[in-house]
């Protein structure tokens, strides 16, 4: 067996994270650097080929993966497999908090665009948030809500309090289905009619409530609700 150690220093991830960059680096080298060690049969890179065949969809399907799930190959236990969690976590916060730099939200299309990346997947329903301004720029993005696998329950409170503090001008409202169809429930519809109302009242408007299905969205403002 052929360990990172006994590899070439040009072709050793870490060597070859320090010298190119992480984007440099395969998928397979990148979760090897997580795993560090090997085991006594297999080296990081083949403990870490074994964790990326977890799933169907390699990288993608990781991202719902829980720690037993990590557990399933030789070789990773426990701390590894929070490490793994972790780490994954960790990228999809990064990737909801990055600003999207003076975009504006004109259309139903840029608000999803948004947020599809980080909904599509999930297998909980979540409720997130973008706060813009008088130009329709996004000023913060937020998780508001975490439900099961087929509701997720707000007050109009939860969804105004920080836009309140940061003196949004709008919000857009975003939500998954699980289930891939984002065809709007009567809950949704209802949620929605609450949240219009509300937002009346503070002075702050519901631009658009989007929901994010597998590769597809529905905007409610483009269906007349509202």
């Amino acid at each position: 067996m052929s360990t990172i150690k006994q590899m070439p220093d040009s072709e050793r991830p870490r060597e070859k994270l320090l010298g190119t960059g992480a984007q440099g680096l395969s998928n397979t080298e990148l979760i090897a650097l997580i795993v560090s060690n090997g085991t006594r049969d297999q080296s990081a890179l083949a403990v870490s080929s074994e964790i990326l065949a977890l799933e169907r969809d390699g990288l993608k399907g990781l991202r719902n993966c829980q720690p037993e799930e990590f557990m399933k190959v030789k070789g990773v236990g426990e701390a590894l497999a929070c490490r793994l969690c972790a780490a994954i976590e960790l990228g999809r916060r990064i990737a909801f908090c990055v600003p999207e730099d003076k975009k504006v939200m004109d259309r139903p299309a840029a608000a999803a665009d948004v947020f599809m990346k980080d909904l599509r997947h999930l297998q909980k329903e979540k409720i997130c948030l973008a706060m813009l301004n008088a130009k329709g720029e996004i000023m913060a993005r937020e998780e508001i809500a975490s439900g099961g696998l087929s509701s997720a329950c707000i007050s109009p409170r939860e969804v105004f309090s920080n836009a309140v503090r940061k003196g949004a001008y709008a919000v857009i409202l975003a939500h998954n289905h699980p289930s891939g169809d984002p065809t709007p429930s009567a809950e949704d519809i209802a949620l929605t009619k609450r949240v219009v109302q509300a937002g009346d009242l503070l002075g702050i408007k519901l631009e658009d409530h989007i929901i994010i299905g597998d590769g597809r969205y529905i905007s409610l403002r483009e269906a007349g609700i509202i």
